[in-house]
């Protein structure tokens, strides 16, 4: 998988799937084993810390999704991507910016920023 938007659409995917079983599926299919995951407020390495970070999302923000915002675009083995995290159909209140980096066609880093985090977040 190399195509900017693929590699985008497939990472929401994994991060709005609340199945744990099935986020665990989309995680092997998507990240290196070793993978690394960082933003302002968390971070993990290996499929195990990243999918529970993924469910602490859940758990924080519970019926919340992820939706790209824009066009994701990359070179390379680096893409980035803009998204937004809320109440699915409406404009979310948390925004950020992700940078990935390839591996053999897999992430094997993210490095997130936030754009837009309101105050009570």
């Amino acid at each position: 998988m190399t195509d900017a938007a693929s590699i985008a659409n497939h990472y929401i995917a994994l991060w709005n799937e609340i199945d744990p079983q099935r986020r665990r599926a989309l995680m092997a299919d998507l990240w290196n084993e070793t993978g690394t995951y960082l933003d302002p407020l968390m971070q993990g390495r290996g499929h195990d810390q990243i999918e529970a970070l993924i469910a602490g999302v859940h758990g924080q923000f519970p019926g919340f999704r992820f939706a790209l915002l824009g066009r994701p675009d990359g070179y390379g083995n680096q893409v980035r991507f803009s998204w937004q995290l809320g109440p699915k159909g409406s404009d979310g209140p948390i925004k950020g910016t992700d940078f990935v980096t390839l591996e053999n066609g897999r992430l094997a880093s993210v490095v997130g920023f936030l754009d837009q985090v309101p105050a009570a977040a």
